[in-house]
């Protein structure tokens, strides 16, 4: 009992996001001990629309499914060479995304490369240029669960320099930079877009830390690349209708498992 007491008033905090505890959670992901295994890598796309026109191609297997409230999610299988690589949505949203790759992991993912859109804090960002967080801004829940307490979080730096590689082969341009994530799309406020641009950021989204911290605690690799969408920096939203970008989303995700199969 005492040492119950002990450990229960070393988490206690002002604020229960601030009471990170690294044990392991009654819930794991590799509860089922017969959860089939994938290669170790493994790209994370968020463009789902995409993804099903590659499996529609004959680009990319099914060969299984990751499930939630959403229904089936399918874990394709590719070829870079020689190299398997599976690609996965990986749902949209910290909280989602962060459990999804945790069961990759426990199925056997070890080394990451994520793609998405975010929107831009600098509208000099032309729609499309390419941008590789080095660091995320964590203004959201997930990560405190995985990581202690801080202000912000690494992407592994053998990752960025993968991505780094092929984009210079290809002859492509890209950033490097922070990103702000946050759960609340619909409360980024002007006063909290100029304090995370004073603080290095040029795009906001919504996964980015949590994956970068998911990495850290389950010790493997992951690293983002991200196209700019919207922007966010002037005095009204400007949709810049970057949704409809088909090919630089299909470009991104070729050149993501590109760079996974390099790892």
């Amino acid at each position: 009992m005492k040492s119950i007491k002990i450990k229960e008033k070393s988490l206690r905090k002002n604020y229960p996001i601030l009471e990170f505890d690294p044990e392991d959670g009654i819930i794991s992901p590799d509860h089922d001990p017969d959860l089939p295994q994938i290669p170790e890598r493994c790209v994370m796309s968020f463009f789902n629309d995409v993804l099903t026109d590659m499996h529609a191609r004959g680009e990319l297997e099914i060969i299984d499914y990751l499930t939630s409230e959403n229904g089936p999610n399918p874990i394709y299988k590719t070829r870079k060479g020689q190299v398997e690589v599976v690609v996965v949505h990986p749902g949209v949203g910290a909280p989602l995304a962060a459990g999804f790759m945790d069961e990759l992991i426990a199925r056997g993912a070890r080394k990451f490369i994520v793609c998405g859109g975010a929107g831009v804090l600098d509208k000099k960002i032309a729609q499309g240029h390419l941008i590789i967080p080095v660091a995320a801004i964590r203004d959201e829940g997930t990560s405190y669960h995985y990581l202690p307490p801080g202000r912000e979080v690494e992407a592994n730096p053998e990752c960025v320099e993968s991505l780094e590689r092929t984009m210079k082969a290809r002859g492509i341009s890209y950033l490097l930079t922070k990103t702000w994530t946050t759960d609340s799309f619909f409360r980024e406020t002007k006063e909290k877009i100029k304090l995370r641009k004073l603080e290095g950021c040029l795009t906001v989204e919504m996964e980015a830390s949590a994956l970068f911290a998911v990495a850290k605690f389950r010790n493997v690799i992951l690293a983002e690349v991200l196209y700019a969408g919207d922007d966010v920096s002037g005095d009204k939203w400007d949709r810049r209708e970057w949704p409809g970008r088909g090919s630089i989303r299909e470009d991104l995700i070729r050149i993501s498992i590109e760079a996974c199969a390099n790892l």
